[in-house]
């Protein structure tokens, strides 16, 4: 194990052109949270190459040649013999001992009890992370943005073999009943849905108990495979699901319904500017702190936009409603309003904003 130790101290760290994100690896320790293929081992190596070398030491908790007895016992010595003042442990688990440094970074899918750590949460790449990755900014960005999704990886992959790399690397990253249930939650994107309903459909298909399905249920949503959001002031009624970036969706379920797709792409942008915010009957999202509600019509008609507002004037007039976005694909403009200022703005202008 020394020899090992020796060679993770030795090696050279490469990073392809390193596109900034919204997260920021200051002196402090972390525990860096996201899915598999979020940009969590790209942000921390860009990170360590702004350090000496001798500095640091990158340790890949997933190599199989580390024998975690000897390797634990060793460890501390190891970086206190070199001076060792940034450690990382990539793919962390709790078998791992971690020894006294000055910063620690941990990379993980989900958070784990270690005391003094900051937590830092890495999601896919929003829109406006994503369009770094343009060659240029245009009318295409857009359509590349629902093509790709937000795996920073999928633009290093040709557009044939996408599906087939995200089933592999889901495949290889969850648990067989895990990635069951993920196939289902694609079929069900921003729609309402219970672990129960996942359940009563999963055992037609393959023998399953009801506590492993909650069980694995959970965790998928603590890794944040998949969010649930609840119903304004009715914590027990169905949430709605929706998939933490919607190439899954494309990668795992044929059936093409592109404005669930687009709603989920709302709530992500939501998410990832941790807005707080519920559905409501016949209400995409409902933003209490702006008194603003969202509908996603991705190809909105004005004529179904009017009879649709008459629809919610009751709840605009009971949560004194100030405001009323329309998310669409293209189309700009507003509509007068007693009640509400309506705008209808496209999902790039949208993202974009504030």
């Amino acid at each position: 194990m020394e020899i090992l130790l020796e060679e993770f101290y030795q090696q050279e760290l490469h990073v392809e052109k390193f596109h900034p994100r919204k997260c920021f690896i200051y002196q402090n320790s972390y525990q860096i949270i996201g899915i598999s293929q979020s940009g969590k081992t790209h942000l921390v190596k860009n990170y360590l190459l702004s350090h000496k070398k001798n500095s640091y030491l990158y340790i890949d908790c997933s190599d199989i040649r580390i024998e975690l007895i000897l390797f634990n016992t060793l460890l501390p010595s190891f970086c206190l013999k070199n001076k060792i003042d940034i450690l990382v442990f990539d793919n962390y688990t709790e078998k791992f001992t971690i020894p006294n440094v000055t910063q620690l970074l941990l990379t993980s899918e989900k958070p784990y009890k270690v005391s003094h750590l900051e937590i830092l949460q890495l999601y896919p790449l929003d829109y406006e992370e994503f369009l770094a990755y343009q060659h240029k900014y245009d009318s295409s960005a857009l359509n590349h943005f629902f093509q790709l999704g937000g795996l920073p990886s999928m633009h290093r992959i040709y557009q044939e073999t996408k599906h087939i790399y995200i089933q592999k690397i889901l495949k290889m990253t969850l648990s067989e009943i895990e990635f069951e249930i993920l196939k289902l939650c694609a079929k069900f994107v921003s729609q309402k849905i219970s672990p129960y309903m996942l359940y009563e459909r999963l055992k037609q298909v393959r023998k399953i108990s009801k506590d492993k399905l909650y069980l694995s249920f959970q965790s998928l949503k603590e890794k944040n495979y998949i969010h649930l959001l609840e119903k304004f002031n009715h914590k027990q009624a169905i949430k709605r699901l929706y998939l933490c970036d919607i190439s899954i969706k494309t990668s795992l379920d044929i059936e093409k319904n592109f404005a669930k797709l687009f709603e989920n792409m709302v709530f992500l942008e939501l998410l990832k500017s941790n807005t707080q915010c519920f559905y409501a009957d016949d209400i995409d999202f409902y933003i209490p702190q702006k008194n603003e509600i969202i509908l996603c019509k991705p190809f909105a008609d004005e004529r179904r936009l009017f009879k649709k507002l008459e629809a919610l004037e009751a709840f605009l007039v009971t949560h004194s409603i100030l405001h009323v976005s329309v998310i669409t694909m293209n189309k700009e403009g507003s509509i007068a309003h007693p009640l509400a200022k309506v705008a209808i703005i496209p999902f790039d202008i949208w993202a974009l904003g504030d």
